[in-house]
């Protein structure tokens, strides 16, 4: 607790340029090989603005009351003819209070005007999970209890929200959002043939936004070798990126590019995509075009179309990379080639939607 305290209060002289050189050169160094560290920087810096704007918005409120205390309120308000020259006294007693508060009522009305601008244009993040139950239809179970019936497998009742999912290993290993799974009593997963598989909480990483579950039900079949890999750099802006993900009950895929490096509000541990994406598609893979999942999709902006973001794949090395040598880290594909690799869309398509799921939080 203590290391945390004082972590803020080097983080706010850092960003109040208080630090000596040597200091601030340490820090930064420390920011670029922790990305926690980075994060907090990045919410720290945000808080720090918005208590700035709430002191100009007091300030301006002290200064306005002050000038009004000024004016001679009484004399305007008196019950008198309108004569001119009441008028005129009136305005030489208080001229100079009266365009002080003048001053001070534009001066607002341009601030609240710029606050509403840059509303309309900032906009927020919005998670991208989904209610499950929106998407679910009765044609939809009529279809699912066929198939399950058939494999001898029975359909999950309606859960309460969800997202998508994709596996990390042949045996059952499968990477989320941590928002997507956060507070939930129990997980299902549910392959795009219908049928459903009770997963646990393998790993958490709340503050990556991530979450590696394992698949716990003995009628799950080994899925075969991954076609896919992870990549372990940074992928450039401009880069062709498409994902597949679970807005609805089957499958849809996303075509775009990388738009930024960062993510929300400058947010280093992610992407931003030209990618348009729904709730249902947190959790997904973002790929590119050689079969590389370059990261995971989180969320969007929600007053721009278009705009989502994506937890960059580093962060999943380091979670795999935090979890003690098992039978996952045995099996996960590490650097290895794509098959996907010089395939058209559909074929990459084709050959990857049997290792992602739909995600069923109860």
């Amino acid at each position: 607790m203590r290391n945390e305290i004082e972590l803020e209060a080097i983080i706010e002289d850092y960003l109040n340029g208080k630090l000596t050189v040597d200091e601030q050169k340490a820090f930064e160094q420390l920011r670029n090989n922790d990305p926690i560290v980075d994060h907090k920087v990045v919410a720290h810096k945000v808080f720090l603005d918005s208590m700035k704007q709430y002191a100009d918005i007091l300030l301006l409120k002290q200064q306005m009351d002050a000038a009004h205390d000024k004016i001679d309120v009484a004399s305007i308000s008196e019950k008198v003819r309108p004569h001119p020259s009441k008028i005129v006294r009136i305005w030489r007693n208080n001229r100079s209070a009266i365009a002080v508060a003048a001053s001070f009522l534009i001066l607002a009305s341009m601030m609240l005007l710029s606050y509403y601008d840059q509303a309309k244009q900032v906009g927020s993040f919005e998670a991208v999970k989904q209610d499950v139950n929106d998407i679910k239809t009765k044609q939809d179970n009529l279809i699912l209890n066929i198939k399950a019936n058939e494999r001898k497998h029975t359909v999950a009742p309606p859960a309460k929200y969800g997202g998508t999912g994709f596996a990390i290993s042949s045996n059952g290993y499968i990477v989320t959002s941590y928002h997507v799974i956060n507070g939930a009593n129990s997980i299902l997963v549910q392959n795009n043939k219908g049928l459903t598989f009770k997963v646990v909480r393998f790993y958490t990483d709340p503050v990556n936004d991530i979450a590696v579950l394992k698949v716990d039900d003995p009628s799950f079949e080994n899925l075969g070798s991954l076609p896919y890999t992870i990549k372990k750099g940074i992928t450039g802006i401009g880069v062709p990126v498409y994902t597949l993900g679970y807005p609805k009950n089957d499958p849809v895929l996303g075509d775009g590019y990388v738009s930024s490096k960062t993510g929300f509000n400058g947010d280093t541990i992610a992407y931003q995509v030209a990618i348009p994406v729904n709730p249902g598609n947190s959790g997904g893979p973002l790929l590119d075009n050689s079969g590389n999942i370059v990261g995971v999709i989180n969320g969007k902006e929600n007053k721009i179309d278009g705009a989502a973001f994506a937890i960059k794949s580093k962060y999943i090395m380091e979670a795999l990379n935090a979890i003690p040598q098992d039978s996952l880290r045995k099996r996960v594909a590490y650097g290895k080639r794509s098959v996907l690799q010089g395939l058209k869309r559909n074929k990459q398509v084709e050959k990857i939607q049997d290792y992602v799921f739909m995600i069923k939080v109860y």
